[in-house]
């Protein structure tokens, strides 16, 4: 094998292992929450210093819930965030990947290079022209980010997260965005625009290299855009300040070291695959993953407004569909008007088809009620499922009786698409409290959300396990408050915060104030358990994946409550 063959071997090598990023993993990707609790809009609320409750000051005195109580604590959100911008960066950074062998930019490379490196007479000025034509890359899309931030700020972009227009305004644009790479059409900006930077990119020194950049960026566009824009709703929906401009550096870094890889080393240009049908082929690929992550936002949609549309089985249905159709144009059986033909497979074409179709037979189960812990996050509940076999066959013991005064629970028929199967859940806080007193059992708060991936995640991974299962069925009272359901509050039960000062009339906003007031916190899943007064008995925590923690948690919550006899 000659040195150029080796060359292109590494290079269709490193495109197979993006490919199983992208189509493998992409969970890591583009539901980034799931290393952090979820939030939900803070648009109404402001917070203040507020402590969370203490548990009992002779509990904490025994010396046998020490260990078990340092087993529940969890860092607060703070200590969060730094993780979520890190994989935004991720985001974006692969995002610039696939956006570099697209077919607007790809071919640009050498062209790009060549032109640096005649221009300069020498080869450190085209070095020199290179690095100051990356940076200017990076600079133009930071500051792209940056113009996000600043027209909408951080609590609008945060509130774009629930918010049920946006979810369907980021679902269209993410159908658009695919409809796109598939072929129907370009989006593309004014050329007018492309002309007069080219006008600029002409001029001397560093100016004329800045907007040669900036005539890259809108040259590009129809390739970029939708890239750019499904990052960006990705960041915008995580309601971080700093977000999208660190989802744009990502994306710009991988678009901009290539340009001064190549002119640090000309010579690697001739190892490059020459342009083709390819580059025209993962922006097809890319446009079929558009069109799958866009029904997480439709979902989202769904299920807080209860419209009932996309049940689980529904939405893996669609998925598995598009994955189908993607593996059938990968090996060659559909195509479209713009595609050249395909005389055979490669090695690395017929790779990329067998992960998707991997990945699509690992969803099939799950339209039979299979947990698919995998992907979990992005799926509906499983209580909207019409049929799962797996109720039937895992030997879930049926929700124990609670032999109770209260006949009828308050806002049951507006959660039946959350239940759990073999739990009790209640919704209505009051109700918990006297349910409490009656069974003399402490309650086990969870604060969860329509829209919250770490939830349905928790549910699947932790909450499935047999030993967590019996404790949560024997001995606590499981309150669901949903922060982000949308159903009026009869007129009567409307109120102004003390907290925010703002108009409380819905029901997630109820238990949304109810989450912020008490606790300063507004992320999701956060569990806190309490006794019959509403006293935490034991440190609050949020997502943690790990079964051994959660059963540490619980038992930690019951023998406090046991230290007080059950007496509050």
């Amino acid at each position: 094998m000659n040195v150029r063959h080796k060359r292109s071997f590494l290079f269709y090598f490193g495109i197979a292992f993006f490919s199983l990023i992208v189509f493998g993993f992409v969970q890591p990707v583009f539901a980034v929450q799931q290393t952090k609790a979820d939030t939900i809009s803070t648009t109404d609320l402001q917070f203040t210093d507020v402590q969370a409750a203490k548990p009992d000051t002779t509990v904490n005195q025994k010396s046998q819930l020490t260990e078990i109580k340092a087993a529940g604590a969890t860092a607060t959100k703070s200590t969060e965030k730094p993780k979520t911008l890190w994989q935004i960066f991720i985001a974006g950074l692969l995002g610039g990947f696939a956006a570099l062998v697209m077919p607007c930019i790809y071919p640009l490379l050498p062209l790009t290079v060549s032109f640096f490196t005649k221009r300069a007479g020498t080869r450190s000025k085209g070095i020199f022209h290179s690095i100051i034509y990356g940076v200017s890359i990076i600079i133009i899309y930071v500051s792209l980010g940056l113009i996000i931030t600043l027209l909408f700020g951080s609590d609008a972009l945060n509130a774009l997260a629930t918010n049920g227009i946006f979810n369907i305004f980021f679902f269209l644009l993410l159908v658009v965005f695919g409809i796109s790479f598939l072929g129907a059409f370009e989006l593309t900006l004014p050329s007018s625009l492309a002309n007069k930077l080219d006008e600029n990119s002409d001029k001397g020194g560093l100016t004329g290299i800045f907007f040669m950049a900036a005539t890259l960026v809108v040259v590009s566009f129809s390739c970029t855009g939708p890239i750019i824009g499904t990052l960006l709703v990705e960041a915008a929906a995580k309601g971080e300040r700093l977000a999208p401009a660190i989802g744009m550096f990502g994306f710009s870094l991988a678009l901009a070291v290539p340009f001064t890889l190549f002119a640090l080393f000309p010579s690697a240009l001739k190892s490059l695959p020459k342009s083709g049908g390819w580059l025209n082929s993962v922006k097809v690929v890319l446009g079929f993953l558009e069109l799958a992550f866009s029904l997480k936002f439709l979902s989202n949609v769904d299920l807080a407004y209860h419209w009932n549309w996309l049940d689980r089985e529904v939405f893996l249905s669609l998925w598995i569909a598009i994955g189908l159709l993607a593996v059938l144009y990968l090996l060659g059986k559909i195509k479209f008007s713009h595609d050249s033909d395909l005389p055979y497979l490669s090695v690395l074409r017929t790779f990329v088809a067998l992960v998707v179709l991997s990945f699509v037979v690992y969803m099939i189960p799950g339209l039979w009620g299979a947990p698919l812990k995998v992907i979990s996050g992005f799926l509906p509940p499983p209580a909207t499922q019409d049929f799962n076999l797996n109720n039937l066959t895992s030997g879930i013991a049926a929700a124990p009786q609670q032999n109770v005064s209260i006949t009828n629970k308050k806002y049951e028929d507006i959660f039946v698409r959350g239940k759990h199967e073999g739990l009790n859940e209640w919704y209505d806080y009051e109700q918990a409290l006297q349910v409490s007193k009656e069974l003399k059992k402490p309650i086990l708060i969870d604060f969860t959300g329509w829209n919250c991936a770490n939830c349905r995640k928790m549910e699947q991974e932790v909450w499935s396990d047999a030993g967590v299962r019996q404790r949560m069925q024997n001995d606590f009272v499981l309150l669901e408050l949903y922060v982000d359901e949308k159903t009026e509050l009869p007129t009567n039960e409307q109120y102004t915060s003390k907290f925010s000062g703002k108009q409380i009339t819905s029901i997630g906003k109820k238990n949304s104030d109810y989450e912020a007031s008490k606790f300063n916190v507004n992320s999701q899943p956060y569990y806190v358990i309490v006794n019959t007064k509403g006293d935490v008995l034991v440190p609050p925590q949020g997502a943690n994946y790990s079964v051994e923690n959660y059963i540490k948690y619980l038992d930690s919550g019951k023998a406090a409550y046991e230290q007080n006899n059950g007496r509050d």
